[in-house]
């Protein structure tokens, strides 16, 4: 495989796992789907998700997930459940490539979706508490939604412009850490002597 080819299927199992980190059964569905439609090559044993079981199983839950992490009491257990099963949804479908396979250690493959998508998915994991706090659980939803999107527009991005992803992966990362990093300001609320409340005693 030359050069370029490698990197498009490397860039494309990169934001295939980024996505997985907001939304591990989003990519799974997609992978699977579009390799039963010829537009993916997937490699066994991953192509299993193409079949008909595989499809509906990650179709069901993909649906359940979607609608539990609208809900705040119940997404905190979805986020828990997900610190497992998104890294693993970010391994399947990076190591699932078959450029990937071709090029790439299985171990090193599995162990790089993972590293990926468990690094998203601990970032919202760790703001998500924060908008709950802020919002009395209001923006929940909103945020979910947004990171359904977010989630479905890397997963389309890997397919039809992969080396994009390259780009776009990292800094979606360090846009969601500084969004989180603001919340956390935000909550704890100004501090210091020019941030509100009586002025320091005069000398």
């Amino acid at each position: 495989m030359c050069t370029v080819d490698v990197a498009t299927a490397l860039s494309g199992a990169l934001g295939l796992s980024g996505a997985a980190g907001l939304n591990a059964w989003i990519p799974l569905f997609a992978t699977g789907l579009l390799h039963r439609l010829d537009v993916l090559d997937v490699a066994a044993p991953y192509d299993e998700l193409a079949t008909t079981p595989g499809l509906i199983i990650v179709a069901v839950l993909l649906v359940a997930d979607f609608v539990g992490d609208k809900v705040p009491a119940v997404d905190s257990a979805l986020h828990a459940v997900g610190a497992v099963v998104s890294p693993l949804a970010g391994a399947v479908v990076f190591a699932g490539q078959a450029g990937v396979v071709d090029e790439v250690p299985p171990v090193i493959s599995l162990i790089t979706g993972g590293a990926v998508a468990g690094a998203f998915h601990a970032t919202r994991s760790g703001a998500r508490p924060v908008v709950t706090a802020l919002t009395a659980g209001l923006g929940n939803p909103a945020v979910s939604l947004a990171e359904d999107i977010v989630s479905t527009s890397f997963t389309a991005v890997a397919v039809v412009v992969p080396l994009l992803a390259f780009l776009l992966i990292p800094a979606a990362f360090v846009a969601l850490l500084l969004a989180g990093r603001a919340a956390v300001r935000r909550m704890r609320g100004p501090t210091g002597p020019g941030a509100g409340g009586p002025p320091p005693p005069a000398a």
